[in-house]
């Protein structure tokens, strides 16, 4: 992993938020990269302030919040539970009445797309003395619940889940007692689902790993005031702190900066700099990754900034070896994981990703959507159930085609960045569920390009 001081080296689209007849973007390829990007709020650091701001005393302000999609659904459930939000251009104000200050909302919660929202607040919501059902779009109540609410359950949550483990969440608030609890699977968002529902149990709520996942949450508690201690792959989080309300500055989102970083890599005579990134070494697993296969990629002007490292980071053009991703830089890189195998096609030997199951239950079936994609493009890519395989320059460049983003931000995202290297146009149906996670990101791609921006 890098140093952490280290200088130089869906299944469906969101229902509501989309029309009927979905979009498609077609990428022409070649070109370049080139210039300077401030990147937008992380996604994950984005949710976490909100929700632990929502929970605090006093009034907060958060800088460079995430535009995204699922952020913004944060919000919107934070609204419908009483809590006072001023969003707008990337400055977010948060007026929090403390850990009981939430107020029994009047109708469901919707998530719309956002696991993060739904198993954040899930852990929110079971402490609280009202009750509350909380749901998504068609995506997200077909996703999978079970990794979060059994563990809530433990700690004396009263939560009914359709089909046995899918939204909506019908959730019972009551008194809550401490667990000491193994994650099975490595989550980042079960992890932080516990540990905000350790804010309300009896006692210290301990929360152990095998593999360590994204710190955000502990981070962002004890900015907060929250008494957390961590010790190794466990995380010890003492009940019912007080909470203060904080100024803070979301980094720049390192998993959105991947697909530019991409981009500069595969397409000849590119330079490109990326500022204030987060750089949470809990993040960093990929740029190791990238490093090791022969990326050209700086950091410089490293930094600590409300508990997150932030930095910049440069990327030049470069001859990529290929490699192998498993065991625990899966977990590691899991956000960032299509964009990698999209790479495969560039790269000297391929890329192999195993021990990735976890992404067969995302927005859409990641593993199978890219292989399918990827496919249609001209790649060869053997599928597992646990990853995929993708061969390298040898077997031939990829070619422009019409292909299926099944609704997944990720995916239409990395088959974008696939296409840039392309011969022949390459036509993305469903291009517009980025907005999930990156609104901006074809206007973006194109002034990097050159091109301008507009649709």
């Amino acid at each position: 992993m890098i140093p952490a001081m280290s200088v130089g080296s869906k299944s469906t689209v969101l229902e509501s938020r989309m029309p009927k007849m979905f979009r498609a973007k077609t990428i022409s390829p070649g070109g370049n990269i080139h210039g300077v990007l401030e990147l937008p709020g992380d996604k994950s650091i984005s949710h976490r302030y909100a929700i632990l701001a929502a929970l605090a005393e006093g009034r907060s302000e958060i800088l460079n919040y995430s535009s995204a999609a699922d952020c913004k659904s944060t919000l919107a459930c934070l609204r419908r539970l009483g809590v006072g939000i001023d969003f707008e251009r990337e400055r977010l104000r948060i007026s929090g009445n403390g850990l009981d200050g939430l107020k029994a909302p009047r109708r469901s919660l919707d998530a719309e797309n956002s696991g993060t929202t739904i198993r954040m607040l899930s852990g929110v919501l079971v402490g609280q003395s009202f009750s509350s059902t909380i749901t998504g779009d068609r995506s997200l109540r077909a996703r999978p619940m079970r990794r979060v609410v059994e563990p809530l359950r433990k700690m004396g949550g009263k939560i009914e889940a359709q089909e046995g483990d899918r939204a909506p969440l019908e959730i019972r608030g009551g008194a809550l007692h401490s667990i000491d609890y193994s994650l099975p699977i490595p989550s980042a968002q079960v992890k932080s689902a516990i540990l905000l529902a350790g804010l309300y149990a009896d006692g210290v709520t301990i929360v152990r790993e095998t593999v360590r996942t994204r710190d955000h949450t502990e981070l962002a508690l004890r900015e907060f005031g929250a008494t957390i201690e961590t010790v190794n792959k466990s995380v010890r989080m003492h009940s019912r702190p007080k909470l203060q309300a904080r100024q803070l500055i979301v980094p720049g989102d390192l998993s959105s900066a991947v697909f530019f970083i991409a981009a500069a890599l595969i397409l000849p005579d590119s330079a490109l700099m990326l500022h204030n990134v987060g750089l949470n070494p809990t993040r960093t697993r990929v740029l190791d990754f990238l490093i090791s296969i022969g990326a050209a990629i700086h950091l410089a002007s490293v930094q600590l900034r409300d508990s997150e490292l932030i930095g910049d980071v440069s990327v030049k053009h470069s001859a990529l070896s290929g490699g192998e991703i498993g065991g625990a830089q899966v977990a590691e890189m899991i956000d960032e994981l299509p964009m990698l195998a999209a790479l495969g096609p560039f790269t000297e030997k391929g890329v192999e990703i195993r021990g990735a199951q976890e992404l067969r239950v995302k927005e859409s079936d990641r593993i199978a959507t890219l292989a399918a994609g990827l496919r249609r493009m001209g790649a060869t890519v053997e599928e597992f159930e646990d990853g995929l395989r993708v061969e390298g320059r040898s077997a031939g460049p990829l070619r422009g085609a019409k292909v299926d983003a099944a609704g997944d931000h990720r995916i239409a995202m990395a088959l974008s960045i696939a296409a840039l290297g392309a011969k022949h146009d390459t036509v993305i149906r469903d291009a517009d569920c980025v907005a999930v996670s990156y609104p901006e990101f074809f206007d973006t791609l194109k002034r990097l390009r050159g091109e301008g921006t507009g649709s």
